[in-house]
């Protein structure tokens, strides 16, 4: 027997925000009581609680660096990852490790968002070739771009100096919102 089609389904993003606990009080309490009497909507929510886990997992591992949220983090720390983090200004520059003990490394990249609604992140280690990351999520209202970078990689990265930029795509071009540099000190080199 299945069970009846929801006739008032919770949007995606009603049930991420429910999960990541950013409702008022009354609108947790109606999502909640909702979830209670609807099968189809319990699922949706266990779809995205198992995809946050699966995001979480490959976090952990260090397969996939990601552009997150402060809430994100905040969970991450919460199950017992241990995270390092750098805050960085635009135009600024940040001495950086990173160790064994680190299960994730963030970098608050700070910025001046306003006006952007298409921002890309270019990352270049050294003299090496650009790596572009198009179309981030970006509140134009939020002071920094958060993003989480993938371990192993960086664990085995030698000492030398990353940049990113933040360009913000306006018609044909380009705009710097913020440029950012990171000298890394490989682990084991006597700084962390």
């Amino acid at each position: 027997m299945t069970a009846p089609l929801c006739a008032r389904p919770i949007a995606a993003e009603r049930l991420l925000e429910y999960w990541l606990r950013e409702l008022s009080d009354t609108a947790d309490g109606r999502v909640e009581e909702h979830l209670f009497g609807c099968v189809q909507c319990t699922d949706a929510l266990q779809e995205l609680l198992d995809l946050g886990a699966a995001v979480r997992a490959s976090v952990r591992r260090g397969v996939v660096g990601a552009v997150i949220n402060d809430t994100f983090v905040w969970r991450l720390m919460g199950a017992g990852l241990r995270v390092r983090e750098y805050r960085v200004p635009a135009g600024g520059r940040v001495d950086c490790t990173v160790t064994a003990e680190d299960d994730l490394l963030v970098s608050y990249l700070e910025g001046d968002f306003r006006g952007v609604s298409r921002l890309d992140l270019v990352v270049q280690v050294e003299d090496g070739p650009e790596h572009r990351v198009f179309d981030l999520p970006i509140s134009p209202s939020s002071p920094e771009l958060i993003v989480a970078q993938a371990m192993p990689a960086l664990r085995a990265m030698p000492s030398s100096t990353m940049r990113m930029r933040l360009l913000a795509r306006e018609g044909e071009g380009d705009r710097l919102v913020g440029e950012y540099t990171f000298a890394h000190l490989a682990s084991g080199s006597g700084r962390e």
